[in-house]
């Protein structure tokens, strides 16, 4: 350390005049000093006032320039050191050395710029002002093609550097993306796919730049995929294959990258990786199973990918993913589920899937989950049911074969995911099944469920499909036993105020459900419709200008049906509805107006 000192004292009283011999031999004491205690060093480095010198040593043509270089590099890798080097003034003469041919210089030249710019704002924004990503990416592409070790070294750096540079910094990523940097990298990669260093930090880079939406349409003009998926076969080491994971997942999330992965062969790779973890209590294989089967589901997300593996049902990757279903592992049950909603996209699928028993699969799925069950795999066979149930011709199979019943079996669930997707399904299934409704919705404890997931005002999802559910249940049966089920349950109030909602399919619905009660049970319900304030509403959505034509439409039918009930009728008079209606008259649509001379003739008939 007295050799430091010396040096530094050296360095300060002589750094115009001193002759290079000796301001070599500072500099290696400096070197030397920093690979002893690199801490240490730097704090002396920066009380001495040194820093400032460096500035004006940092020129093209000295044969020390490197040294220089390097020492910064060095001192920058000090979290404290960084900001004092971009106030010494050394990102712009640093940047300027960029320009030169020397490769020891380019070297440390990109290890003391990617140094000073990690995590640090102001060594970005300074790199940024003297343009030295531009610079850097340049370099890139002129070294490109170079497969000597003295450029892949200098490659890496460069990569290294960039990256510090734009790490989680969504500007300065779209900054290197709108300089081309993707197709570069993406071109290093294949060329250099034998330099591991190169390698990971390309991916790194990749992973950094994945994340930005931009970034994706970039990726999917180049052969990413089928680079990543030629390097991944090569993978042993399980932090290799999670490195480019980290890279698949986000690039997946993009519809056309999934298809050239699916065709890059991506999908028999994940195969072989569940087939061969499946059964390993290794934290790292349950980790590599995870992902695999995770990524898995993510491909199958896109149309065309999701199309092109299920092959008409015939492909050998769905009838794998199909074997998953029955597995005794969790995370296998939960990604096989997943993966059957993804295929149950379109109706041709999910008739084909009905008719091949898959529907049995999934219930004995749920069988096993019922009792203190997992509600990831509950959630996922539930979406499964749901999907499945969409096509007209598979309600009444999936009926018969009793997935209401295996469905009903998870009313007492407390997770809100698994109630709306439960309240989802058993929506699908009864529509326009009279005979499914009127059972259902004859079902005390179902109703009850019902009416007191409507007031779950913490789960706006359940809260609406269970009015939802409600109101099918009596528009799809149109049976007074079940209309007198959910009076006496108190399910009325929820109905009236869903005629209320933002939503106007779902106003639709309520005013349909509440038009059926008030011509076939208008004596059982008129306290409940009346405790409701539903002629309020009524009034009101007929006033609004923004309710919607069918909207308009459905309340006056409901009025109509409601003059039945002689408390109802005063109250009406009482709310002027003649005055409202009659404006109706000159509705733009035909319907409506139609509609309201209707409903004028029959108020004022009955006034």
């Amino acid at each position: 350390m007295d050799n430091l000192s010396d040096a530094l004292k050296k360095l300060k009283i002589t750094a115009i005049d001193i002759s290079e011999d000796s301001l070599e031999g500072c500099l290696d004491c400096l070197l030397q000093a920093l690979a002893q205690n690199n801490m240490e060093t730097s704090e002396k480095l920066q009380g001495s006032g040194i820093l400032q010198l460096f500035a004006s040593l940092l020129t093209p043509h000295s044969p020390c320039t490197a040294k220089v270089a390097h020492i910064i590099a060095e001192v920058a890798k000090n979290e404290f050191m960084r900001l004092p080097c971009v106030e010494a003034g050394l990102i712009p003469p640093l940047v300027q050395l960029l320009n030169c041919k020397d490769q020891e210089v380019l070297l440390q030249t990109g290890r003391a710029l990617g140094n000073i710019c990690y995590d640090s704002h102001e060594g970005r924004s300074a790199v940024e002002h003297a343009g030295g990503a531009q610079i850097v990416v340049g370099h890139l592409r002129s070294l490109g093609s170079s497969t000597d070790p003295a450029s892949e070294k200098l490659l890496t750096v460069f990569c290294g550097m960039l990256m510090n540079y734009s790490n989680e910094n969504d500007s300065l990523q779209a900054q290197l993306i709108n300089m081309g940097v993707i197709p570069t990298l993406v071109k290093l990669l294949g060329i250099h796919c034998q330099n591991s260093a190169l390698t990971e930090m390309c991916l790194v880079a990749f992973g950094n730049l994945a994340e930005l939406e931009s970034s994706k349409e970039q990726f999917a003009y180049t052969n990413i995929a089928e680079e990543l998926v030629k390097l991944f076969k090569k993978q042993i080491e399980h932090d290799k294959k999670e490195m480019i994971f980290e890279v698949l997942a986000p690039l997946a999330e993009n519809d056309a990258i999934k298809l050239q992965l699916v065709e890059a062969g991506l999908v028999e790779c994940l195969l072989e990786i569940v087939q061969q973890t499946v059964d390993s209590e290794r934290e790292e294989d349950i980790a590599e199973l995870k992902t695999a089967s995770d990524l898995m589901v993510l491909l199958l997300l896109g149309d065309e990918s999701m199309q092109k593996l299920f092959e008409g049902g015939k492909g050998s990757v769905f009838q794998r993913v199909l074997s998953w279903v029955p597995s005794n592992n969790h995370q296998l049950q939960l990604a096989g589920a997943l993966a059957i909603a993804n295929f149950a996209r379109n109706d041709g699928n999910c008739i084909h899937m009905v008719e091949n028993g898959i529907v049995q699969k999934l219930m004995d799925l749920l069988d096993r989950h019922v009792e203190d069950g997992n509600v990831t795999v509950q959630h996922a066979a539930l979406s499964a049911l749901r999907n499945l149930a969409i096509p007209v011709v598979n309600k009444a199979k999936m009926l018969s074969a009793g997935v209401a019943e295996a469905v009903l079996k998870f009313l007492k669930s407390e997770m809100p995911p698994v109630q709306f997707k439960l309240l989802g399904t058993l929506r699908m299934l009864i529509d326009a099944q009279v005979e499914a409704a009127e059972q259902l919705g004859k079902n005390v404890k179902l109703v009850q469920r019902l009416v007191e997931w409507c007031e779950a005002k913490d789960h706006a999802g359940v809260m609406g499909e269970s009015n939802r559910l409600l109101s099918a249940l009596i528009r799809h049966s149109k049976s007074k036993d079940v209309i007198k089920t959910i009076v006496q349950n108190g399910g009325i109030k929820h109905l009236v105020t869903m005629a209320t909602s933002e939503h106007v399919i779902m106003q639709n619905e309520a005013l349909v459900a509440l038009a059926l009660i008030a011509a076939l049970e208008l004596v059982t319900a008129e306290k409940d419709l009346e405790n409701a304030k539903l002629l309020q509403i009524l009034h009101r959505l007929l006033a609004d200008e923004r309710s919607a034509p069918e909207i308009k439409y459905n309340s006056m039918v409901l009025i109509c049906a409601l003059m039945g009930s002689e408390t109802l009728h005063k109250e009406m008079q009482s709310l002027a509805f003649l005055e409202v209606v009659s404006k109706l008259r000159s509705h733009e649509n035909k319907t409506v107006a139609q509609q309201a001379s209707l409903t004028e003739q029959r108020l004022a008939v009955d006034s």
